[in-house]
């Protein structure tokens, strides 16, 4: 599996959704960090706590289920000046997915987040869904930039994919949830450490 996982997004892809953001300025030595699916207790607040420490803003892609349970811990991201954006209700797969329901979803989760900012689960989007959520006002992000610390793979190869590939404009995307939670403790510390001491500024989307 390691060896087929694709850290950055090939050209083509970049070109079905020609209206999404995959990274940002190369020109400013910055990095937009984000984190996808949770609010999850006790992950979600150490990923606060290390940020904080490092004096690092970020981008949490929440998923509108998790904010309803762990409302606290949501409370506290947008508290703490970090953003949050809309990652659907119910971290649905766009593929097995029609248009009203995505719609739907997208929708009933910015009535929690407040914002029309929005990352497919999954990175799966059907045309006619990015159509639809262009039309309605939506900025797609997507990334430039996977960690894969979600799956099977080892701390040091999730490490290795970030160092090895983030630069400026990097829309980096790692993971608050339970799969990721070993590579995540490990990496982000490491990752933070080192972009910062060379000088690079992180920045929400």
């Amino acid at each position: 599996m390691k060896n087929l996982l694709l850290i950055q997004p090939k050209p083509f892809l970049k070109k079905l959704y020609p209206k999404a953001v995959w990274n940002l300025s190369r020109e400013e030595k910055a990095i937009y960090l984000t984190f996808d699916d949770g609010p999850i207790p006790g992950l979600t607040e150490w990923v606060l706590d290390v940020l904080e420490s490092f004096h690092v803003k970020a981008t949490f892609f929440c998923v509108g289920a998790n904010i309803v349970r762990h409302d606290a811990i949501f409370k506290r991201l947008k508290q703490s000046g970090h953003q949050v954006a809309n990652h659907t209700m119910h971290h649905i797969k766009g593929f097995h997915t029609n248009v009203a329901g995505y719609l739907q979803e997208a929708g009933n989760c910015e009535a929690l987040t407040g914002t029309k900012l929005f990352r497919p689960p999954y990175g799966q989007l059907k045309r006619s869904q990015y159509r639809a959520l262009i039309g309605a006002g939506y900025k797609i992000v997507l990334w430039d930039v996977i960690s894969y610390d979600y799956e099977t793979i080892s701390a040091e190869e999730c490490l290795k994919n970030v160092m090895d590939n983030t630069k400026s404009g990097s829309i980096v995307l790692f993971h608050d949830n339970i799969k990721a939670e070993k590579n995540l403790r490990y990496t982000l510390p490491v990752f933070l450490k080192h972009f910062t001491e060379q000088g690079y500024v992180f920045k929400t989307l």
